[in-house]
């Protein structure tokens, strides 16, 4: 089964599989998805199957194998990679093969994972639907005329439709939750540091975080475990000790446990009638596993994306100023006049290519968020908004910190509905920054946070529900999130016309 990494580990190790198998497999699901889904940017057939055949050459040889060896994963097209291109679906970048492996990247392969390709995402991970993508938008396996979320589409499609059991992807401002949400699956937002960003190329500094994407609690516990730990070539990575993720949800006892209930969000207008059932019945699942269950209150929630989207759209000022066409990235030849010679060959001003190259290198929701952000940046206007966000945002982080003084966890939604249409918030750039509501409030305090699967609207579209913890206590997550899944069958339902062999 490509759906359980649990599965297809256990046929590996006890020869009733092989690689080479798995990876064909994979291969085959994805040629038989991609026309409609379009969750790739890129896919290594040959390099996957090179390593998948050494993976079963060193297993018939007897030789020691990583945990790992022969699993095929799928990786968000914002990680470098050096056997393949990392694009950040954008016509910025269309022609880039990077030198090196992103960390988590190179972990991964570390661990035995075979990278089958490159997902599909919202250019420079900036949107929520994947539509933004200069290489066109990626479709819900569950519904093939919605979105499957954004920035991370891609890999929660290539999950959804069957041709991974697990894919990495990133998380700003609710990158991987809300694609897990509308895709049925589950999705994990690490502690900010947790997992290094070193070749994670920027949008928000302070708001990036990688994380894992499958369809159970036991899949992503086995992403972060290869994904996490220290890595000193990120100057934002926590040296902290990585603990026993698969043994943390094997032991998911919830007597005693205190379950903080987010009342307003679940109370806030617009709030679909789904969502609001998942999380009611979410909320019993876990007082009849022996949760307590109390209510809490984020005072500050209210302005949660509000400051994000002064805070993220300058730190992507900042980042993306290195596209220039000169340093990195696209460069526009043609000249003012229409004169296809290359820019060597004439005399074009500096700054007139630097201006091209960023007009046809960027797409409009890219170009929309570095105006917000050097017009919030500029002077007389920096301390009326971008250092009046960093205040709020520290209330924000107190929020949670207060909050966890009396709880261990917090419910609440993850979206305020399911997925939507493709084309129907496209132009509404106000309708597609609220779907961050209930997100962005754990990037910017930097906590760890895990969508789960909630249930099927009417519509048969799945719902999600989020768990937040502590910093740095994503055990207690996995903990509960798989208490949650052995309590209820939200994360076994599938698509129809599911690839799974």
């Amino acid at each position: 089964m490509l759906d359980s990494t649990s599965t297809i580990l256990d046929l590996l190790e006890s020869g009733d599989a092989t690689a080479r198998e798995v990876t064909e497999t994979a291969l085959r699901a994805i040629g038989a998805t991609e026309p409609t889904n379009n969750a790739y940017t890129h896919v290594s057939y040959d390099g996957a199957l090179r390593v998948a055949d050494a993976v079963d050459a060193n297993r018939k040889a007897g030789r020691p194998l990583p945990p790992l060896a022969g699993l095929p994963v799928a990786i968000k097209d914002v990680l470098c990679t050096s056997d393949m291109p990392t694009t950040c679906s954008s016509k910025m970048l269309s022609n880039f093969t990077p030198p090196y492996d992103a960390t988590v990247v190179a972990k991964l392969k570390q661990a035995g994972a075979i990278v089958i390709g490159k997902t599909n995402m919202d250019e420079f991970a900036m949107g929520a639907s994947t539509e933004t993508s200069a290489m066109g938008k990626t479709r819900n396996p569950w519904d093939t005329d919605r979105t499957p979320g954004g920035s991370s589409g891609g890999a929660a499609a290539a999950v959804a439709a069957g041709t991974v059991p697990l894919s990495i992807g990133t998380d700003t401002g609710g990158s991987i939750r809300q694609p897990a949400a509308f895709c049925g699956l589950t999705g994990l937002k690490p502690t900010y540091g947790r997992c290094s960003r070193y070749g994670l190329i920027a949008f928000a500094s302070s708001l990036d975080q990688a994380g894992p994407l499958g369809w159970s609690v036991d899949d992503v516990a086995v992403g972060l475990q290869a994904m996490a730990g220290y890595d000193p070539a990120d100057s934002t990575s926590v040296d902290h000790e990585v603990p026993d993720y698969l043994a943390a949800i094997k032991d998911h006892d919830m007597k005693g446990v205190r379950v903080g209930v987010l009342r307003e969000s679940i109370d806030q207008e617009g709030v679909a009638p789904a969502i609001r059932t998942a999380v009611s019945e979410a909320e019993k699942v876990f007082r009849d596993l022996g949760a307590e269950i109390v209510e809490v209150s984020l005072k500050h929630s209210p302005y949660w994306v509000p400051t994000y989207y002064v805070i993220a759209p300058c730190e992507a000022s900042s980042n993306l100023s290195r596209f220039d066409g000169a340093h990195y990235g696209y460069r526009h030849t043609a000249s003012a006049n229409g004169d296809n010679r290359s820019s060597l060959e004439k005399t074009e001003p500096l700054e007139a290519m630097y201006r091209a190259s960023r007009a046809d290198g960027f797409g409009s929701e890219v170009k929309r968020r570095i105006m917000v952000g050097t017009y919030a940046l500029s002077e007389g206007y920096y301390d009326a908004y971008y250092n009046q966000a960093l205040k709020v945002r520290r209330l924000i982080s107190n929020d949670y910190t207060s909050a966890f003084a009396n709880v261990d966890l917090i419910l609440g939604p993850v979206t305020p509905s399911p997925a939507f249409k493709l084309g129907e918030n496209i132009d509404d750039p106000i309708a597609m920054y609220l779907c961050d509501l209930f997100t962005v409030g754990a990037n910017l305090a930097g906590v760890p946070a895990i969508s789960l699967p909630g249930g099927i609207d009417d519509d048969g579209l799945p719902v999600g529900i989020q768990l937040q913890a502590p910093v740095m206590q994503e055990c207690k997550l996995l903990a509960a999130g798989a208490a949650f899944q052995s309590a209820t069958a939200h994360h076994r339902a599938r698509p129809e016309g599911f690839v799974a062999v």
